[in-house]
């Protein structure tokens, strides 16, 4: 539930009896305890001023370096490792040599295989040549292939490019959760990839409307050539929590979602 979504919830708040019977707050206060509260709160605001005035004074040329310096590397990972650049496709690489890579790796490649593009053909055999080692490449392109078939394609709107029908847009996006190193090595590392995403398409006489899906990825991936490849994978459903009393959005604002929001890059 979003913040201050408290429908068909009835708040109370109870205010129990003072003594004296006053139903206003308790006996009336004399003078002088109102003067000594009034010393008091003048007390605390002074020394409130004093805190803010040393909190914002400025604290010489080292002090300037060290906060614009601080952000930065906020910014990129609370670890400080730097976010991995764009590979070729315009899919991440360059990943780590160590388990904060592989997580990272994951993640990514998470996203690419369960993306609207591996349903090109095209676009396709790019991801395949990027994401996974080369001896698994010729044998996985085959088994992209007859997975995706015309026949598949054509079961969920799709033409033989794996483009949806004019007027309508196909999603398929994934969102990785979080991550989690089973298995880990120089050479090797097994890596779990929780995910929730939406798929479907997005077209006011669609039959197959985008819905949402939370499945876990397991990725072997493998050092190779100077980065963390992919040497299989699999994918089961869960861990998927009780479903939001969420307002489906319209076909039109779905479709303009997907144009207009880019993706991510993961990096731990």
């Amino acid at each position: 539930m979003s913040l201050g979504d408290d429908t068909g919830r009835t708040r109370t708040r109870t205010r129990l009896p003072e003594a004296g019977g006053d139903p206003y707050g308790g006996a009336r206060r004399n003078g002088r305890s109102s003067s000594r509260s009034l010393v008091t709160v003048v007390g605390v605001v002074v020394l409130l001023i004093a805190a803010i005035a040393f909190a914002n004074r400025g604290g010489g040329d080292s002090g300037a370096e060290e906060g614009a310096d601080s952000p930065k590397a906020a910014a990129t990972a609370p670890t400080g490792e730097k976010p991995v650049p764009a590979g070729a496709s315009g899919i991440p690489a360059g990943f780590a040599h160590d388990r904060q890579g592989a997580e990272s790796a994951a993640a990514n490649y998470a996203v690419v295989l369960v993306s609207a593009d591996i349903l090109k053909p095209d676009r396709r055999a790019e991801i395949v040549r990027q994401v996974f080692v080369a001896d698994k490449q010729a044998s996985l392109e085959d088994r992209f292939e007859k997975a995706y078939s015309k026949e598949f394609l054509s079961t969920i709107g799709l033409d033989e490019n794996g483009n949806a029908a004019p007027g309508e847009t196909y999603v398929s996006r994934t969102m990785p959760i979080g991550t989690k190193v089973t298995g880990y090595s120089d050479t090797d590392a097994t890596v779990d990839v929780w995910c929730s995403g939406v798929f479907g398409t997005a077209g006011e006489k669609t039959t197959n409307p985008v819905t949402s899906d939370w499945f876990t990825m397991t990725l072997q991936l493998r050092w190779a050539d100077g980065d963390w490849k992919v040497d299989s994978f699999a994918q089961k459903d869960g861990p998927a929590p009780v479903p939001g009393d969420d307002k489906a959005s319209t076909a039109e604002e779905m479709a303009k979602a997907v144009q207009e929001y880019g993706g991510f890059t993961y990096a731990r």
